[in-house]
């Protein structure tokens, strides 16, 4: 038992994974004066993976917009690294394959960031419980069309689309693929294809309205 009550079991240490610093620093401040929570932070997808690494969290709380995060392959990473840790998306609205997806990869629910504050402890102790929580009104419909284009992307697919997005050429992105230029305009020509774009600007569009990234 600490000081303030609480026992030592129901004290989680917690990664707020968002770079959002204003936002994260208050979420952080709740956790830890309202629920005694030990709270780490990380603002890049290379911060979170290097985070859970070096300690043991219980949960993460995980932005998907944050630099460096690339839709589902990264949600995967995280999930993998993260352990035994419950993750949970810490983000704004996101289609329903997205977030089914998710579920599949092992993620444990959904936190909207427009959520009160003072709710946020609750919900957190629910998770944490073993109950999946996703707030239905922050699932946006997706239409059967779009839904079998998303699904049918591929990992490396997501992930040249992502990195095309962020406005990286190429070259760029088939040296961090470790790849040719060719097999990146072979991806990208298959996005457009399946996204029904006319272009790799016209994609990025289309999978920031869909929300496929």
């Amino acid at each position: 038992m600490t000081a303030d009550g609480n026992d030592m079991s129901d004290i989680l240490n917690v990664l707020i994974a968002d770079d959002h610093r204003l936002l994260g620093e208050a979420v952080a401040n709740l956790l830890r004066t309202g629920a005694g929570y030990t709270v780490g932070t990380s603002e890049t997808f290379e911060t979170t993976t290097s985070a859970l690494a070096a300690s043991k969290y219980d949960m993460v709380l995980l932005d998907l917009k944050m630099p460096g995060m690339v839709g589902l392959v990264s949600v995967r990473t995280v999930v993998e690294k993260a352990g035994d840790a419950k993750v949970v998306l810490f983000t704004g609205q996101v289609d329903r394959h997205f977030l089914n997806s998710a579920l599949d990869l092992g993620v444990k629910g959904l936190i909207p960031k427009t959520m009160p504050l003072q709710s946020l402890i609750s919900v957190i102790q629910l998770i944490d419980s073993g109950q999946i929580f996703v707030p239905m009104q922050e699932i946006s419909p997706t239409s059967g069309g779009e839904q079998a284009a998303a699904a049918q992307l591929t990992e490396k697919e997501h992930f040249v689309l992502r990195l095309a997005a962020d406005g990286l050429t190429n070259k760029e992105i088939a040296r961090d693929m470790g790849t040719t230029e060719v097999t990146v305009k072979m991806h990208m020509r298959s996005v457009c294809k399946k996204l029904g774009a006319r272009n790799r600007a016209h994609a990025a569009i289309i999978s920031r309205e869909r929300a496929i990234l």
